[in-house]
């Protein structure tokens, strides 16, 4: 059984409005009971409440700042909500922040143990899936390279082939989709398909409405930490789009 279940979530952010203060605006501060450095409330989500069901395809659109990557790492469990339930069933895979975690003085091969070990893998499934590893990256005998020598392109490619390596059943993607070159992304579209023909629930966050609209069948429009609307993914792209034009002709 795969489900993700929110009830009434927010997720609050504390931050410090000043990185540091002077030891002039500390004295002062501090003669007139004013606290030294106080924290700013940042609302990121919003009373949110939503449902994903398994057999879902389900995409997540907003513009930037909007609370989609944020919500996508609440449902990974990488924050915990502030106010309200999450709650999981099912094994939870992510394919966010690619580049997160490369050794960088360490090979290609050293660094597909590396990421592996991090997804859950074991040595033995890990040595099971290097060759396929490999092949989709196409880097060859950059593979025996420090990854430091790396250019941008090559290191994204080591880290979508090794992190779409996985069995997933509840799958996390945050804009992985443009992995690449124009002739890379075109297998990872297909690599992103094969994926999800297997994973059992699947949450997408992207930018691209042509994609998603091909990949998922629901949507929701995320617009300042909370869900404006949700349903079918073309009518909620429909609107999305709606709505930024109708912006624009306000502006010009």
């Amino acid at each position: 059984m795969a489900r993700i279940r929110l009830e009434n979530v927010s997720l609050t952010f504390k931050v410090r409005q000043q990185g540091r203060i002077t030891l002039k605006e500390f004295l002062v501060r501090q003669m007139f009971r004013r606290s030294v450095n106080p924290f700013l409330k940042v609302r990121a989500l919003q009373d949110v409440s939503l449902e994903f069901k398994e057999g879902e395809r389900v995409g997540i659109i907003g513009h930037n700042g909007a609370g989609k990557s944020t919500l996508l790492k609440l449902l990974a469990g990488v924050y915990p909500p502030s106010k309200g339930t999450l709650t999981v069933e099912g094994k939870i895979s992510s394919l966010f922040e690619l580049a997160l975690g490369f050794e960088h003085d360490a090979s290609g091969w050293e660094n597909i143990f590396y990421r592996g070990y991090l997804q859950g893998e074991t040595p033995k499934s890990v040595r099971a899936k290097m060759q396929g590893i490999a092949d989709f990256s196409e880097l060859g005998d950059f593979l025996n390279m420090p990854v430091r020598y790396y250019s941008a392109g090559m290191l994204v490619r080591l880290a979508f082939s090794i992190a779409t390596a996985i069995d997933p059943e509840i799958l996390l993607v945050d804009e992985v989709l443009g992995a690449g070159d124009m002739a890379f992304q075109a297998k990872a579209r297909q690599r992103m398909c094969e994926m999800m023909s297997k994973a059992r629930l699947i949450v997408m966050v992207s930018h691209d409405m042509d994609a998603l609209e091909k990949l998922c069948e629901s949507g929701i429009w995320m617009d300042h930490g909370q869900v404006r609307r949700q349903g079918p993914i073309h009518e909620v792209i429909a609107a999305y789009t709606n709505s930024v034009q109708a912006g624009q002709n306000r502006a010009a």
